[in-house]
């Protein structure tokens, strides 16, 4: 436990004295809590148990690691829960990246080369409309021309039809697809540009976190 947090009961995992995170996600259950969060979903029992957590009622938070938002149905399936279960538990999924901010004490215009606006998906004419910067290397921050740190996101959002396609084992870009044309959602790399054409982080700095859509 990192943090004591006023309201909220927390339980450090041991597994040396038997106390796993399904173990303890199994003790909350019994506690009739409001919401759940789990660290880490890291094997199928813990799946399992917070599946199970949230079909009866509980609004059930955690992670998982994957590539993108709609990879998470699949870890989930990959771990060995059954589709249908996921299909009626699992409400929207999150992929979040961290990028480098410009350091704002020295971050100045940039014109970045044709090729690299083409690798990050940046067209001339969104390029002419934005307002993209680079830290030109200060004190402050430490001679990077970073300082600071943003979250890129993406969802996906759990519809019918994406119901339907998990019980069907759709593939995560199949789902990824669909979310697209049918949620408007906005991937990892669209919210990357989005911060690169308002000046608060660079071209380089999304490519390092994030892969260009290739959907």
């Amino acid at each position: 436990v990192e943090y004591q947090m006023d309201g909220i009961n927390q339980i450090h995992v041991n597994p040396q004295i038997g106390l796993t995170f399904a173990a303890g996600l199994r003790h909350i259950v019994r506690q009739d809590p409001d919401v759940i969060m789990v660290g880490e979903i890291r094997d199928s029992e813990t799946a399992e148990i917070a599946i199970h957590a949230a079909l009866t009622g509980h609004l059930v938070f955690s992670t998982l690691h994957t590539n993108d938002a709609a990879g998470a149905v699949s870890r989930l399936l990959d771990m060995g829960a059954e589709p249908y279960l996921v299909a009626s538990s699992l409400i929207g999924a999150v992929a979040q990246r961290l990028v480098r901010l410009n350091c704002p004490a020295c971050k100045q215009p940039d014109q970045p080369d044709p090729d690299a606006l083409e690798a990050v998906g940046i067209t001339p004419e969104q390029a002419a409309q934005g307002t993209m910067m680079r830290g030109a290397q200060c004190e402050q921050c430490g001679y990077t021309g970073y300082r600071g740190r943003a979250a890129v996101f993406e969802m996906v959002l759990i519809d019918d039809e994406i119901r339907r396609m998990v019980v069907a084992r759709a593939s995560a870009t199949e789902i990824k697809r669909h979310a697209l044309a049918n949620q408007g959602m906005k991937t990892l790399i669209a919210d990357g540009r989005e911060k690169i054409l308002a000046g608060m982080t660079t071209i380089d700095s999304v490519l390092r976190v994030c892969q260009r859509d290739e959907l």
